[in-house]
């Protein structure tokens, strides 16, 4: 018997998501007008892309058990495991790293399992192996019928989600600049943007693979590749939920100059790559340069839970 849809309405996200604009003369001196897409401000426990990636996938669940995966301090586990817990459907959290199961959980994690996920913690060669029919027969065998959502929810329907990223910045914005980890939210809203306009990825991550990663999304989302986007992949920070001082004292600064709590492992990273490529003169003068901000620092929005 089929489950009834998921009412995502009743979460009442705030969209379109605030666009506010900032003085910075280190993008001021160049011409450049910066300005902050607040999508940060979207749902105090489904944040950012979080909900633009999520909402299509979780409506297409129909509250059967949502699998997905991630890594230790992923984000995306922590959306989904609220969106169960809030809509009133089972999750199950697959974690790179068999060595963390029987360890005190990180405030990432803790608040998964808080938030009723069953966390299931495999070896990184296991994890590495995810897509593999025989590793999702296992763990479907262990949890019965669910819907999978890939890590970091970057499927089709995330990269569709996140076309309205770009809808929401029509005439508003010449370059929109996000950070990436693999790839969906750049995806999408590289097709949501109007002609003139394009789309700017930092990938988070070593490795070089976003940009096969991005293409091959449009492709299953879009029918093909579609908008006008790049990708700079000089500001990872030694790779994914890595940082140095260097980073963290610009973040601090960014705080004191603007009022603004900045993210470490994606915003800071954004923030800061689009200073060096405003001072190498990357953008015109006259510019203006949205940086999506995609989430708040761990805590930030703990009161409201």
């Amino acid at each position: 018997m089929p489950c009834d849809p998921l009412d995502l309405s009743r979460l009442q996200p705030v969209l379109p998501s605030p666009l506010q604009p900032v003085e910075d003369e280190r993008f001021d001196r160049h011409g450049i007008r910066l300005l902050l897409k607040r999508d940060d401000l979207i749902h105090p426990d489904l944040p950012g892309n979080k909900w633009r990636k999520l909402a299509l996938n979780l409506a297409a669940a129909t509250g059967r058990t949502v699998l997905t995966f991630g890594g230790a301090y992923s984000n995306h586990l922590c959306a989904t495991a609220a969106a169960g817990r809030l809509l009133g459907f089972p999750t199950v959290g697959v974690v790179r790293g068999d060595e963390l199961a029987g360890r005190p959980l990180n405030p990432s994690l803790a608040q998964c399992a808080k938030d009723g996920m069953r966390l299931h913690f495999v070896d990184r060669a296991t994890y590495r192996a995810k897509t593999d029919p025989t590793v999702l027969e296992g763990l479907l065998s262990a949890y019965g019928a669910c819907c999978v959502i890939p890590e970091g929810g970057s499927n089709a329907l995330a990269a569709q989600g996140c076309t309205a990223l770009g809808r929401e910045l029509h005439g508003l914005a010449d370059v929109v600049a996000v950070a990436c980890g693999t790839g969906g939210t750049l995806a999408g809203l590289a097709a949501g943007l109007a002609p003139g306009q394009r789309a700017l990825g930092i990938p988070v991550l070593r490795g070089g693979f976003l940009e096969d990663a991005v293409r091959r999304l449009q492709r299953e989302a879009f029918g093909g590749s579609t908008g006008v986007w790049s990708l700079d992949e000089r500001f990872t920070f030694g790779g994914y939920a890595r940082t140095t001082a260097e980073l963290h004292a610009f973040a601090d600064d960014f705080e004191d100059r603007h009022g603004l709590p900045v993210e470490r492992l994606y915003v800071a990273k954004l923030l800061y790559g689009l200073t060096v490529l405003a001072r190498e003169g990357a953008f015109a003068p006259g510019t203006r340069l949205v940086a999506v901000v995609t989430g708040q620092p761990w805590g930030a929005s703990e009161s409201s839970r």
